[in-house]
């Protein structure tokens, strides 16, 4: 059976992480590959009630339990989708991954970067994504681009954002050979011809 490959998109909030997933999967399928779409959190019946519990519940949640809810979602998702389709040799593209928790709790929130990732491959049986690609965009078009409704993350302020963004683009430039920065304020179909290439590389350096 061939092999399946693993690929995320991430990166701020207000970037445009959903409309480009699903515009990549649609590339993918017409390219010939068979792809299963996932978001984290979420994903799964129980990966949605922790969804809910992190992004609209209103009590306060403290930072460690916030990121291990985020794990335990991963982790329900990698069993029940990501894995069994990963090793079926599908593709499978998710909007944000592991790199998420390291960036909003770690470098966001304060937590310890490198912990929050020791603790997320054991989340995922050590599973990861082989390419991801961070949207970047300046933190004034995110302002102008998020969600009237927005959701607990969104509603921090500027100087967490700030420094979320700051830990987006630290990791791309400690994994240069998964991660990749994309221009997220050029026009859409600018932005995602720019993601296709960095995808169409990848898959060319698999065979």
């Amino acid at each position: 059976m061939p092999r399946g490959h693993f690929i995320s998109l991430d990166g701020i909030d207000g970037a445009g992480k959903s409309t480009q997933c699903r515009l990549l999967a649609e590339w993918l399928r017409g390219q010939g590959f068979v792809v299963r779409e996932c978001a984290d959190p979420g994903g799964t019946e129980l990966g949605k009630t922790l969804r809910d519990i992190l992004l609209y519940q209103h009590a306060q949640i403290a930072l460690p339990c916030e990121a291990l809810l985020f794990m335990a979602s991963r982790a329900q998702l990698v069993a029940e989708v990501i894995r069994p389709a990963f090793d079926a040799g599908q593709t499978v593209l998710c909007d944000r991954f592991l790199l998420a928790n390291v960036v909003y709790q770690g470098h966001g929130g304060g937590m310890d970067p490198v912990k929050l990732y020791q603790v997320g491959m054991v989340a995922t049986g050590g599973l990861e994504p082989d390419l991801t690609i961070v949207l970047d965009l300046p933190l004034e078009l995110t302002q102008q681009r998020r969600k009237p409704q927005a959701d607990r993350m969104e509603r921090r302020d500027v100087a967490f954002h700030a420094r979320v963004r700051a830990g987006f683009l630290a990791e791309a430039a400690k994994r240069p050979e998964r991660i990749f920065v994309v221009d997220a304020s050029l026009p859409l179909a600018n932005v995602q011809a720019t993601i296709r290439e960095h995808t169409q590389a990848y898959l060319k350096k698999l065979g």
